[in-house]
């Protein structure tokens, strides 16, 4: 079940080169775009990049291997 107030930004990083993700809930009358300028300066670059490798890594030897009769 989804909590209602949620709310999902997707800001670039000049860095990276990249959108991320942040999904949070902002306090009535918060400044959303100085918000997501702090949550870009705060970013993790190295962190994003070691874990977009991991989910597109393709591993060798795993193939589906054929049985001999």
């Amino acid at each position: 079940m989804a909590i209602p107030n949620v709310k999902r930004f997707r800001p670039f990083c000049p860095t990276c080169n990249d959108n991320f993700t942040i999904m949070a809930v902002l306090p009535q009358g918060a400044n959303v775009d100085q918000y997501l300028t702090d949550a870009v300066a705060r970013h993790d670059h190295k962190a994003f990049q070691d874990a977009k490798v991991l989910h597109f890594k393709v591993r060798v030897g795993q193939q589906k291997q054929k049985k001999a009769k």
